[in-house]
């Protein structure tokens, strides 16, 4: 179908009455493509400001997934907290349970495997620690001094809490977290100390010293389960 200019513009004209028709009118119309560079109208009206929720969420709102995934704000090194465990006259591997499970987050509801959930541990009289059995004698701790496969060194546990505590339960706990990116990052959050003195009292670190011989039935849970059974 053409198009005729002037009068007859807006009507419909067949070809068979196309050569009646003046050779303007005749002729088809071009439509002029906009140049490269351009945009249509439409994409260049004005928009109306994005709101919060569009600025912090770029590709829309996820109405399929609604389950609760944390960000970066809260697994901050700013927000965490601080707590304490006294070592004297404690077993080394309850000790180091207990202070993995709250470097992970594993006590906080808001835990994730894949984030870093959890808080600083400060540990203290890591020279007054005990093990069980005949480990104090047997155990032993395998170093390389310079990372070379002939420079090995083979040390007792006895030995190494005479010469370095620290790095006993350092070593412990290092055994319990995650191997990978998230398992060397917060490794560095635990801080052990030979004596009863510290550096971090202005974090006010909490005691948590109590809740090493505690079950889980009777840990920080409990009250959550009691209700939940009523």
């Amino acid at each position: 179908m053409l198009a005729q200019k002037g009068s007859l513009q807006g009507q419909c004209v067949h070809r068979k009455n196309a050569s009646a028709l003046p050779r303007a009118a005749a002729a088809p119309l071009r439509l002029r493509l906009p140049s490269r560079g351009t945009l249509p109208v439409c994409a260049t009206a004005i928009r109306a400001p994005k709101t919060e929720i569009e600025e912090a969420n770029p590709q829309g709102k996820d109405l399929l997934n609604r389950s609760y995934y944390p960000t970066g704000v809260d697994s901050a090194n700013v927000t965490k907290k601080w707590y304490i465990i006294d070592a004297e006259g404690q077993t080394l591997g309850r000790l180091a349970c207990l202070a993995c499970q709250y470097i992970r987050g594993k006590h906080n509801p808001t835990y994730t495997p894949s984030m870093d959930m959890g808080a600083y541990v400060v540990v203290i009289n890591a020279d007054k620690v005990k093990v069980t059995g005949s480990k104090y004698d047997n155990k032993t701790y395998f170093n390389h001094v310079n990372a070379r496969p002939g420079s090995w060194r083979v040390e007792a546990f006895k030995d190494l809490q005479r010469r370095l505590p620290e790095r006993i339960i350092e070593r412990a706990v290092k055994g319990m977290l995650p191997k990978g990116r998230l398992g060397r990052n917060i490794r560095t959050h635990l801080k052990v100390f030979k004596g009863p003195s510290h550096p971090h009292e202005a974090q006010k670190p909490a005691d948590i010293t109590s809740e090493i011989d505690l079950k889980p039935k009777n840990g920080p849970g409990a009250a959550l389960l009691a209700s939940k059974k009523q």
